[in-house]
């Protein structure tokens, strides 16, 4: 009798705790499931990641002698979802055991525990060893802590795995090179450009069939080329290492009109699939560092986006949840506004931001927190309205990425366990990060004016309404005592201006 061993479709790596020890006879399932592609409306280019993903992963198992029952989105016998599956599988192979690596999301996990109940076997769920901390693992940082910033994790993975150490001394005597991650890109300055992958046979025929299915769905299927095997995963990670990672760090806070990629690895897609395995990821950037091609503040800001705030994000996620999905703190409940869908927004940020995730799956973290994120924090949107979004538009979106980055660091939502303070800001910021301003049909030095930025108004509207909040949060201090100078009735007249936005918004007016 064999054991199945089931591998997700966010688990596409070799040497995956479920298959290490497969023998002889033993039966791999993989599973296109229409639950998976519907629980939200997700981007059709997500979809066709995935699935092409998985149809070269189980090209390459079989390839490699090992047992592949593949179910297809398309079988007529195809229940549409992991626990139909599994359990049609398990009796179809007579298994007399189940393996699975454990879930990403906890809606997933809570289902798999109970799989042993109705398959009539034993079902192992294994550690994800793909990750450097685990879970377990985190649990003891977290635990007596009075906060868990993510700062001193970071540190600790440091030390612990031995990365831009010296001895026992942070490389270059510092921890943080953010200070110098921060400038605004040159008009003049060159961007080279990203790689992109040609769709195969496979690519093709699953564009074909999320085109057909999900037809209605975020985005379209036209122009993927994101990687689908591991083979390409590699490559695109070597491309970034050559061409961009050298200046990655400078502008990695940098956005510019229609260029969606910039300096940017666009290797999350790959990661949080599992082609591409972080410890792997983190040594390229090292070698780079070490082989003197890459400057420290570089390989610094971007291992930190990986060996940090990465692992310290999917520690937070399975440390409060499924509490963590029922914060809001911010009594946030403005509905997420139409532009957010179609990108049709006189706001020239917010139309890019949201255009180029409407045609690529993608965009970088800048424009996620400070842009979209911004926007949704200063407005009090809803943080359900504003989770769904945000695990809808984007390939390299799941549960347990998302929902921190936005309910706790963009939204504020979680009353401080990620970020120590609200990350609002005016248009001051995107202009000084940005040429987006100079494009824009509103006056960004303006917070009053029938053509005032949205944002001014709107920021200065938050810190009114929350500053009672936030009146002992040091990381406050500064913008609260701005708003106490400011005159009565200049308060008065930039709410003014945030109200009257706000309720165009609400009716549907083009703003």
């Amino acid at each position: 009798m064999p054991v199945l061993r089931v591998v997700l479709g966010d688990q596409l790596t070799h040497d995956l705790a479920t298959l290490t020890d497969a023998a002889p006879g033993d039966v791999v399932l993989l599973m296109e499931v229409m639950d998976e592609c519907t629980y939200v409306r997700h981007h059709a280019k997500k979809i066709v990641l995935i699935l092409s993903a998985m149809r070269h992963f189980a090209a390459e198992l079989a390839s490699r002698g090992m047992t592949v029952d593949y179910v297809r989105l398309d079988d007529p016998a195809n229940t549409h979802a992991f626990r139909g599956e599994v359990l049609r599988a398990a009796a179809r192979h007579d298994a007399s055991a189940i393996v699975v690596t454990e879930p990403g999301e906890w809606r997933v996990l809570r289902d798999m525990r109970s799989w042993h109940e109705a398959a009539g076997c034993p079902v192992e769920i294994r550690d994800d060893d793909r990750f450097l901390c685990s879970i377990r693992q985190f649990r003891g940082w977290a635990q007596d802590r009075r906060t868990l910033r993510m700062e001193f994790f970071y540190r600790q993975m440091r030390r612990q795995h031995d990365v831009l150490m010296d001895g026992a001394q942070p490389e270059g005597e510092r921890w943080n090179f953010d200070p110098e991650n921060r400038k605004k890109l040159p008009p003049s300055h060159a961007v080279p450009p990203s790689p992109g992958f040609a769709p195969d046979g496979i690519t093709q025929e699953v564009m074909r069939l999320v085109a057909d299915q999900f037809g209605a769905h975020f985005g379209g299927v036209e122009n993927f080329c994101m990687p689908v095997t591991a083979a390409q995963a590699e490559a695109a990670l070597a491309d970034f290492v050559v061409h961009r990672l050298p200046e990655f760090g400078d502008w990695q806070d940098a956005m510019r009109t229609d260029a969606p990629v910039l300096f940017h690895a666009l290797v999350s897609t790959s990661l949080n699939c599992g082609l591409l395995r972080p410890r792997a990821v983190i040594a390229a950037a090292e070698a780079a560092y070490r082989a003197g091609h890459v400057p420290l503040n570089c390989a610094e800001g971007f291992i930190r986006q990986i060996l940090g705030w990465r692992e310290y994000i999917r520690g937070i996620y399975w440390l409060h949840m499924p509490d963590y999905a029922r914060l809001n703190t911010m009594r946030a409940d403005r509905r997420l506004p139409w532009f957010y869908w179609s990108g049709e927004t006189r706001m020239h940020c917010m139309a890019q931001a949201i255009g180029q995730t409407r045609e690529h799956a993608y965009a970088h973290h800048i424009q996620r927190l400070m842009i979209t994120g911004n926007f949704a924090l200063l407005a009090g949107l809803a943080p359900d309205d504003v989770d769904e979004w945000y695990l809808v538009v984007y390939a390299d979106a799941y549960e347990w990425v998302e929902m921190p980055n936005t309910r706790g660091m963009a939204l504020h939502a979680d009353g401080g366990i990620v970020g120590s303070k609200p990350y609002a800001a005016s248009g001051a910021y995107i202009n000084r990060m940005s040429d987006y301003c100079g494009k824009c049909s509103y006056d960004v030095r303006d917070a009053t004016g029938p053509r005032a930025c949205p944002f001014n108004a709107l920021y200065w509207d938050f810190m009114a309404r929350h500053a009672e909040r936030f009146a002992g949060n040091q990381r406050m201090a500064m913008p609260l005592r701005n708003l106490q100078r400011m005159a009565p009735d200049r308060i008065a007249a930039i709410r003014a201006r945030a109200a009257a936005f706000l309720s165009a918004m609400d009716q549907g007016e083009m703003v």
